[in-house]
């Protein structure tokens, strides 16, 4: 085994038929093995710890192919246990070659990931911070918050004006900074809030830091080894940043009773904006771990195609899909005909609207410049000016770099296959038998250019990835920092009997 890697165990409420089992990588990232490879990784622990290698090179597999036959009850010999290192095992980073070499180590990549990620508090801090709050989740404490931001929102929407707030505070530059610095105070505290969740299931969250989703500036807090926690804990990691969202609510409410700001009151307004955003189970969201996690499956991305194939396109089901017991096939099948409707109308939205928007955003953009310019003063007002146009252009840019991806994968793809076509025919002429050949080509022509098998996914998460302009962004003259962001992304590599499944660092993620 690759030093640093620990076996975990079985994957609790997995919604898989034969759970897979875990295994922490030595970088931080968790993979998913069937029980047949885990035995393996066991049985080369085991021998790792009792000794290690011997001169011939061979022994310790075949003690391994012992322990493994004895541990699976079926014949395994130092040939089989080679296989499975240099075919399996080591292309996921878990373990050496046969012959010793070091692997290459995979990273997972999942569609509209974190980038360009760089540490702020390391683990070991974090491990500090998480233990003050802590005890927050503690039942009795649990309630009590919950009670109290109950009242909290019920005595704010009932008996003040967020919205009469909302307009004295666009006219101050001051107090336009001041909600901004709260906002980004509590994307913050929601992260603070996954960590102090993850250790108090038991577990030690990972390090907190900043990074880059599509074009804007987030935090984020890597909470992977939630994946030792059950269901539960699981979800309550998922829930804990919009918790600690609720209890800054709490004390913005408070102190505005004390001072009647209309700061605070639009603090509060755009926080309750953030914990709304972050329970859209559309991208990797918060509302979208906690329906993976509630259904047993780290990735639901990947079963948009295998659930189009089956429920639109009336296929047979992909044997992805026969892995999954039948109540997670449920949920995921509901999630995929509910979500994509409404995010294809949005794309739509978007590409007919564009030019609208830019238009409105270029006075915006226009009027704000004039406005810091004549003001009383000026610093502040240029510093205003400036967030305001930064929050206005992210979304904008945001929605013309997803649509040139898209733009660009459906012309790779158009050519790859143009390319694939024109392969096909300089075969056909080259062979004696053309009629047979003919109709299989027609036949292998057929299945290459199935809708099913590729497009229907890009554009799918692209119309995901334009949901979450829309959603984070939308065009207005004066807007706060984005919402906090739940993008615990963890993608797999597709693995049979023997095959693995790669889980990236899974994080919580919001706006620097």
């Amino acid at each position: 085994m690759t030093e640093g890697t620990e076996l975990v165990g079985e994957f609790e409420g997995s919604g898989y038929r034969t759970p897979p089992q875990l295994v922490h990588r030595f970088d931080g990232q968790v993979v998913q093995l069937p029980p047949l490879l885990y035995e393996a990784v066991k049985a080369l622990k085991t021998r790792q710890d009792a000794g290690g290698d011997t001169p011939d090179g061979l022994r310790p597999l075949s003690r391994t192919a012992e322990d493994l036959s004895r541990s699976t009850g079926r014949r395994f010999t130092a040939d089989h246990v080679a296989f499975l290192l240099d075919q399996k095992l080591a292309p996921l980073g878990i373990t050496t070659y046969s012959d010793g070499s070091p692997p290459d180590v995979p990273r997972a990549d999942p569609f509209l990931g974190l980038r360009f990620r760089a540490v702020v508090l390391p683990e070991r801090a974090t491990w500090v911070l998480s233990g003050l709050f802590a005890w927050l989740f503690r039942p009795v404490v649990l309630v009590v918050a919950l009670t109290a931001l109950a009242i909290s929102e019920i005595w704010t929407f009932a008996t003040r004006s967020p919205g009469l707030a909302l307009a004295q505070v666009m006219t101050d530059p001051t107090s336009v900074l001041l909600v901004a610095l709260l906002t980004l105070a509590s994307s913050a505290f929601h992260e603070v809030g996954h960590a102090a969740a993850c250790r108090y299931g038991g577990v030690r969250p990972g390090h907190m830091g900043c990074g880059v989703y599509v074009v804007w500036p987030a935090f984020y807090t890597d909470v992977t080894n939630s994946y030792r926690l059950g269901r539960g804990g699981r979800i309550r990691t998922d829930l804990g940043g919009v918790y600690f969202n609720g209890l800054f609510v709490i004390a913005l409410v408070v102190l505005y009773a004390r001072t009647g700001s209309p700061v605070l009151l639009v603090s509060v307004l755009a926080t309750n904006l953030e914990m709304m955003q972050q329970l859209l189970p559309t991208l990797r969201f918060d509302g979208y771990y906690i329906i993976a996690d509630l259904v047993g499956i780290p990735d639901l991305f990947k079963y948009i195609g295998p659930i189009l194939k089956r429920a639109v396109l009336r296929r047979p089901p992909d044997r992805r899909l026969d892995a999954l017991k039948r109540w997670p096939q449920l949920v995921i099948t509901a999630w995929v005909l509910t979500v994509l409707p409404v995010l294809a109308i949005q794309l739509g939205v978007v590409v007919v609207r564009m030019p609208e928007l830019a238009t409105t955003a270029w006075y915006t953009v226009v009027s704000l410049v004039a406005g810091a310019a004549a003001g009383g003063t000026p610093v502040l007002a240029v510093a205003s000016a400036a967030v305001q146009i930064l929050f206005l252009l992210l979304p904008l840019a945001g929605a013309v770099l997803v649509l040139w991806q898209l733009l660009s994968l459906a012309g790779r793809l158009l050519l790859r296959r143009r390319r694939r076509g024109r392969g096909d025919r300089d075969d056909r002429d080259g062979r004696d038998d053309r009629d047979d050949q003919d109709d299989q080509d027609d036949r292998e022509a057929a299945t290459s250019l199935e809708p099913g098998s590729r497009m229907p996914v890009p554009l799918v998460l692209g119309g995901l990835a334009v949901s979450t302009v829309l959603a984070l962004g939308g065009v207005a003259p004066a807007r706060g920092p984005r919402p906090t962001a739940s993008l615990r992304g963890r993608s797999h590599l597709k693995g049979d009997e023997c095959g693995g499944q790669e889980t990236n660092v899974r994080m919580g993620v919001g706006p620097a």
